[in-house]
């Protein structure tokens, strides 16, 4: 069968990258990387893109500022890239930019991101901080559709994971980090095979061989 091409968007060290890599090579999600971009030319994930011989781009977005509207002129120069590579599903992996309608429409429901809180819960930024803050007992990840709303998309999976009584952001934050290395390759796949099927809000997990 034709393997799903994923682009991944990255800004930093890349982990969920590497775990999806990883669940490549160990033939555990039927798909090929075709890209990853980063708006930061120093980005781990370029580094680990050209360890394992993908593609790797960096695109400036020192190069769109003089534009009307430089954040949507910047996916536009994404989704050139994005296009020209085949690329089937986008998937955001600590990619620090909040992505454009123009992006969105151009992949309606073919966008995924990863967030480190059991959504709606904590989106945005400072998640750790703030669930430290508000006291919760269980705190976790999500992998969700990528909407125009910040962080509000159809969850596709999430993994749960306790809150201790000492722990600080970054101890909580590895802890969950685990979780999203395990539950995105896992939705990844569960897109490769068509078992993914929005219905309003909800996403539904088709069964195996529907």
């Amino acid at each position: 069968m034709n393997l799903l091409r994923i682009g991944v968007l990255a800004s930093g060290r890349g982990s969920n990258l590497q775990a999806i890599i990883d669940a490549i090579e160990q033939k555990a999600l039927d798909a090929q990387i075709a890209v990853v971009i980063s708006n930061k030319e120093q980005a781990v994930a370029l580094e680990r893109a050209r360890r394992h011989g993908l593609t790797d781009v960096f695109l400036d977005p020192q190069s769109v500022k003089e534009e009307a509207d430089p954040r949507q002129a910047y996916d536009q120069l994404l989704l050139q890239v994005l296009k020209t590579q085949q690329v089937d599903l986008v998937i955001l992996a600590g990619y620090m930019r909040i992505v454009t309608p123009l992006l969105i429409q151009a992949y309606p429901g073919r966008i995924m991101n990863i967030h480190p809180s059991l959504l709606p819960a904590f989106p945005g930024l400072r998640v750790q901080q703030a669930a430290l803050e508000w006291g919760v007992k269980v705190s976790g990840c999500t992998v969700h559709i990528v909407t125009e709303g910040v962080d509000e998309g159809p969850i596709i999976l999430q993994a749960a994971v306790p809150v201790l009584d000492d722990d600080s952001p970054e101890t909580l934050a590895e802890r969950i980090l685990e979780q999203e290395h395990k539950i995105y390759p896992e939705a990844i796949q569960l897109f490769a095979h068509n078992r993914l099927r929005m219905e309003g809000r909800q996403v539904v997990i088709l069964p195996e061989n529907l």
